[in-house]
Order: structure tokens, then C-alpha cells, then sequence
């Protein structure tokens, strides 16, 4: 009953738990992995300043307040268009070892932070962006398996070489497709549906993104640059995968996906401004040579 299997790569994990308890405290295994993604992201932070000569103390400092403030962002991202779920038990909105935290949520807190945090103390914004953009890429592909740990975030039904098959009793009803009850499987007495595993989608997409940046930092031509590439390249993968999912956040009185038009969005406007930085780039390498 607790197992997840993807059949199609013969692997089968028995048991899989939604946490664990310590001295009867329930710990989510969703929660633990969100806090295993800050803390690495205190450690590349620093790391990565070090590498592009730049002090890693802003980012210890900085990093506290982001901290608050991107995971306030992503639960109010997703309480906003998932109204409906919290209207008549607004404490279930402090409640997020149960999952429903929004990526881009957390994107836009990250964002407001550094605009602010480097006015404040007049550092480079772009600089900083450059550095933070890989510290939200490892958060994403990490915290992403909070939703294999919750049976959550899946697609349509498939049979693909990464399918997931899933026990019908342990995933949410709401996001229960027809063509996946045409394709019920019953295994020893127990249905199983099979699903796309989007957050493995995702979480990959994040892995070669990261890796992708990292091996271009140092080439970047203006500072900011690696950002922009954090933002069009997961925008890009997001779109797809946005499309696959069975319980996206619609916008009010309409039947409009807003996390894939948002990821839409994101690649036209920084797409947009790559060419133009990068053609004023090069036209001021130009006139000083």
C-alpha cells in the first residue's frame, strides 16, 4: 500500500513514508528536504562568492532574511490561487508539512530580497543574482522530491521508460484523471494508477541546469547574465512540465494555468533582455577597444 514503483525501469521502493517521528514529534520528509535545500544553498552561496572574487559575508547575511522571506512568498503564492482549499480552515495555512509551497512563489522573495537588501547596503544586485540563481537551482532539484515523498505534483497518465505507478488510495482524489482509472492496474488486491513523475522531471531539468551555469559563470558577459539564463532556461522546462501536471493553480474565473503562463512569460521577457545586455554588451567592448 505505501509503495512506489516505476515499472518501466524495474525499480520498486517498499514502504515509502511521508516522515518519521523523533520523541513523538512528526517530522514530513517534505519539510526536511526543503530544509536540507537552505542549508546547501548557505554553503554554495559562499562558495560560489569566493570563486568570482566577491565577499561570501553579504550572503550569510542577506541569506537569513531571503530565507524568511522566499518561504512566506512561496506558501502565499499558493494560498492565493488555491483559495478554495484554505477559505473555511485558515490555520491549515500555517500548515506546510503537508506540502504546498510554489516555486516562483519563492523566486519572487528571493528577488525583492536582494533588490532591497542591495540598496540598502549598495551592493551589486546583478552580481548577486548571478550567485543566488545557483543556490535556488540546487533548492528546486532537491526540494522537488518532497512530492514523490507526498505522492503529489504528478502528471497524466503514461507509459514512458520514467512512468511512476502510484496507490490510488494514497494520492488525492481531486487528482484522479478518467484516462488514468481506464488504466487502473490492480496488484495483489491493491489499484495502482501510473502517472508522469513531474517532480523527477524537474528536478533533472534543475540538475543540468545547474550544472549548465556552473560551468558558465565564468564566461558570463555582464553580471546579471546567469540569472537571466537560470530564469529562461527552467522557464522553458517548467512550460512543458506545467502542462503535464493534474492539479495546476488556475487563475480566478479562468481556466488558465498560471505557473506555466507565468513560465511563458519569463522566457519571452528574459530571452528578451539576454539579446538586448549581451548586443550592449558587445557594443561597449567595441568603443573601448
Amino acid at each position: 500500500m505505501n509503495s512506489i514503483g516505476f515499472p518501466n525501469l524495474g525499480i520498486v521502493f517498499e514502504n515509502v513514508s511521508r516522515g518519521f517521528s523523533i520523541f513523538g514529534f512528526h517530522i514530513a520528509f517534505y519539510g526536511l528536504l526543503v530544509g536540507i535545500a537552505i542549508l546547501m544553498g548557505f554553503v554554495i552561496a559562499p562558495w560560489d562568492a569566493r570563486q568570482m572574487g566577491q565577499d561570501p559575508d553579504i550572503y550569510m547575511n542577506m541569506g537569513i532574511v531571503g530565507v524568511i522571506v522566499s518561504i512566506i512568498c512561496t506558501r502565499l503564492y499558493y494560498v492565493i490561487f488555491s483559495w478554495e482549499n484554505y477559505r473555511h480552515n485558515l490555520l491549515s495555512i500555517f500548515n506546510l508539512r503537508e506540502g504546498g509551497l510554489a516555486v516562483y512563489g519563492g523566486i519572487i522573495g528571493a528577488a525583492l530580497t536582494i533588490v532591497l537588501y542591495s540598496r540598502w547596503k549598495k551592493y551589486n544586485a546583478r552580481q548577486i543574482y548571478d550567485t543566488i540563481a545557483l543556490c535556488l537551482l540546487n533548492g528546486q532539484m532537491i526540494g522537488r522530491w518532497g512530492n514523490f515523498f507526498n505522492r503529489e505534483a504528478f502528471g497524466e497518465y503514461t507509459n514512458n521508460l520514467l512512468a511512476m505507478r502510484l496507490p490510488l488510495e494514497q494520492v488525492s482524489s481531486r487528482h484522479v484523471t478518467p484516462l488514468m482509472i481506464e488504466h487502473v492496474e490492480v496488484i495483489e488486491g491493491i489499484a495502482f494508477i501510473q502517472v508522469h513523475p513531474t517532480f523527477l522531471y524537474e528536478s533533472l531539468w534543475c540538475a543540468a541546469l545547474l550544472v549548465g551555469l556552473l560551468f558558465y559563470r565564468k564566461r558570463k558577459k555582464f553580471d546579471g547574465e546567469v540569472f537571466l539564463l537560470y530564469i529562461f532556461g527552467y522557464g522553458l522546462g517548467r512550460f512543458w512540465i506545467e502542462g503535464l501536471r493534474t492539479d495546476p493553480l488556475f487563475l480566478p474565473f479562468a481556466q488558465l494555468r498560471v505557473s506555466q503562463m507565468l513560465a511563458g512569460a519569463t522566457v519571452l521577457v528574459t530571452g528578451a533582455l539576454i539579446l538586448c545586455w549581451r548586443r550592449k554588451h558587445k557594443c561597449i567592448n567595441r568603443n573601448t577597444m
